[in-house]
């Protein structure tokens, strides 16, 4: 029959504790652990002059071994008549200056202030399920009036939440409450070993509250102590040293390559995420070296959501590979500075070994893995938080095949990248002037202005209302590389060319009639009067393009208006449109040599490879934009 209760209310019963050390007889039970554990901690906070209340003694024999070593002010009081019989008869002759009193903890009778300690294995756990935890409350009020100011409630528990709740949230005003996690603590035996870390509370009681809630969190005996800032964080963070002792448990009792428990280490100072370690074993039948049972292998930053590092059977895969029978597979996060490998084995080393497989013989030496020696490299160029899909991240990389790529991640899942496009350096940094005839909805002076970095774009437009509606409807917006100038396009080409010193590397015309009568949608007659033809051609650099957006039914007029282009331009191409009438004249200024006919003029060619690199470059960022093969596009032009 188990020893241990059967529901948590039964830790709070007289009867049941009665039962309980009947059964037990004369054997002790270390209640969370024994002196050796405990020690270190206690020794810390209770000094062997105080007068010390031990609360829910029971039959433990750590009382025992702080009165031999140097603790005699020792009171213990327990519920139980039988225990507390028996253990004034078992310290009668060697430890006389000892008490076992039979008294209820959340009434005492002690005078106030009385004891410099209070001390408590487990008992406050076992009452904090009585009366929706109003039992435990008393208790803690009584514990509290006992103690004289500075004095300590030095609680050794599990620290399940409903507990530690109730504790903290006692204390949290006019106390300095602090937790130390022990790790590792517990006994293998069945009676006494939890998968859970043992805790202990210590609240200092102050004589005047402080402006604001001193709570602490800290890391074995002698760990330093971070501050938190309210009763959740310090619950939340008691949780995640439970989960992570519960992952040592289940990681310690054996293998298996199907389960990957993970953890997330953050910096001490800040609480931010530094590393997340995956544990991944390698399956049954994996062939490996003996010698061969732990390592750790750094995945270099930004790869994280690789197949390879970020899907179980990539994990899987990579430990096969790596022919350990464990690989604690480490990513590094964003927002954190890595020195190098060598410093970043140093800061994981002490975490890690607590992550070896069962059975690793002692003083095995743990490589660290990693790609080339390489951290690799990212960097964080913009965040933001959107209401539809919360925190986002802009960040670029550097990919397995060494060049840069740009990436979207969104944070509420972090492994998936949203969007990535590669990173090319513009081809040319000289300025791009750009003369556009024709607004319509912007689409075009807006592409060329948000993927053409070094362009400085021109458009004129006639009707006021056009711009209205690019502006309202299609998220056309100026700034000081585009803007618009309202009036007639016809006049705008003679002022600029009447004026002189003015000259453009791209002309384009892209104006409707509204003559429909004519056969020619595109454009009106008036833009293809050779008198206007010159002006275009003496605004153009002597690499200039003029292109003219030709939308013509009428063959006889499409043909004349063709030897007019021609006349005036010594090189001019045509590319249709698929599925449109449309057809895109380019019309060089300038062949730049004596071209052979039917080919494409050197001028061109080098404008086009340039204006390629300079798309690929910024169109890589935005994913909704097709990539645009300029190349391909020459190839489909015609001579005309």
């Amino acid at each position: 029959m188990s020893l241990l209760p059967r529901t948590a209310e039964e830790f709070s019963s007289a009867d049941y504790w009665e039962r309980f050390f009947r059964k037990r007889g004369e054997k002790a039970f270390e209640w969370y652990g024994d002196y050796n554990s405990l020690c270190g901690v206690l020794h810390k906070y209770i000094k062997p002059r105080d007068k010390v209340l031990v609360v829910g003694c029971g039959n433990s024999e750590l009382s025992e071994q702080l009165y031999d070593v140097g603790y005699r002010q020792l009171t213990n009081i327990d519920i139980s008549e039988t225990v507390v019989s028996h253990m004034n008869q078992r310290n009668a002759e060697h430890r006389p200056d000892m008490t076992f009193q039979q008294l209820d903890a959340t009434q005492t009778g002690f005078e106030s202030g009385s004891f410099q300690a209070a001390l408590d294995k487990g008992t406050l756990d076992a009452m904090a399920s009585e009366e929706d935890g109003a039992l435990a409350g008393r208790m803690l009020a009584e514990v509290g009036r006992v103690l004289a100011v500075g004095g300590r409630y030095v609680c050794v528990t599990l620290a399940q939440e409903h507990v530690i709740k109730l504790a903290v949230e006692h204390f949290a005003q006019g106390w300095a409450v602090r937790i130390h996690c022990l790790s590792g603590q517990q006994k293998e035996e069945s009676d006494s070993s939890f998968a859970l870390p043992v805790f202990v509370l210590v609240c200092t009681k102050f004589r005047q509250a402080p402006p604001f809630a001193v709570l602490e969190l800290c890391q074995g005996e002698d760990g330093a102590p971070t501050r938190l800032a309210s009763v959740p964080e310090l619950l939340s963070a008691v949780k995640e040293r439970q989960a992570y002792n519960l992952m040592l448990h289940k990681l310690r009792g054996g293998t298996d390559a199907g389960s990957t428990p993970s953890l997330t280490l953050c910096h001490a100072a800040t609480g931010r995420p530094r590393y997340t370690l995956t544990v991944q074993d390698s399956l049954p039948s994996a062939k490996l070296p003996r010698s061969n049972h732990f390592a750790i292998f750094i995945v270099p930053q930004g790869r994280e959501s690789d197949w390879l590092y970020g899907s179980a059977e990539g994990r899987i895969q990579l430990a096969s590979s790596a022919k350990f029978r464990r690989l604690v597979i480490v990513a590094m996060h964003r927002d954190q500075e890595y020195e190098d490998m060598q410093a970043v084995q140093s800061e994981l080393s002490p975490m890690v070994m607590e992550l070896a497989p069962p059975g690793m013989p002692a003083n095995q030496q743990v490589p660290f893995l990693s790609v080339g020696g390489d951290l690799g490299w990212r960097e964080v160029i913009g965040r933001g938080v959107s209401a539809l899909t919360g925190e986002y991240s802009v960040e670029d990389v550097r990919g397995e095949d060494g060049h840069l790529y740009r990436r979207l991640i969104f944070m509420n899942n972090s492994q998936l990248v949203q969007s990535e496009s590669r990173l090319r350096s513009a081809a040319t940094d000289h300025p791009v002037s750009v003369l556009l005839v024709g607004l319509g909805g912007g689409g075009l002076p807006q592409f060329v202005h948000d993927f053409v970095p070094c362009a400085r774009v021109e458009v004129v437009e006639l009707d006021p209302a056009v711009l209205e509606v690019a502006q309202t409807w299609f998220g056309f917006q100026t700034d000081e590389r585009l803007n618009v100038t309202l009036g007639d396009g016809l006049e705008r080409i003679k002022t600029l060319a009447s004026e002189g010193g003015h000259s453009f590397d791209v002309i384009m015309f892209d104006v409707d009639s509204k003559d429909t009568t004519l056969g020619m949608s595109c454009p009106p007659p008036a833009f293809v009067e050779t008198s206007l033809l010159k002006k275009v051609y003496s605004l153009l650099t002597p690499r200039g393009l003029f292109m003219l957006n030709l939308v013509c039914r009428d063959s006889a007029l499409r043909k004349s208006v063709l030897e007019r282009v021609q006349a005036v331009f010594p090189c001019v191409f045509s590319r249709g449109i698929e599925g449109e009438v449309n057809e895109v004249l380019l019309c060089c200024r300038s062949s730049g040599e004596e071209h052979k006919p039917h080919t494409i003029p050197s001028t061109l060619q080098q404008t086009a490879r340039d204006l390629q690199k300079t798309l690929r470059a910024n169109t890589q960022t935005a994913p909704c934009v097709p990539q645009i093969d300029i190349t391909a596009m020459l190839n489909d032009l015609k001579v005309i």
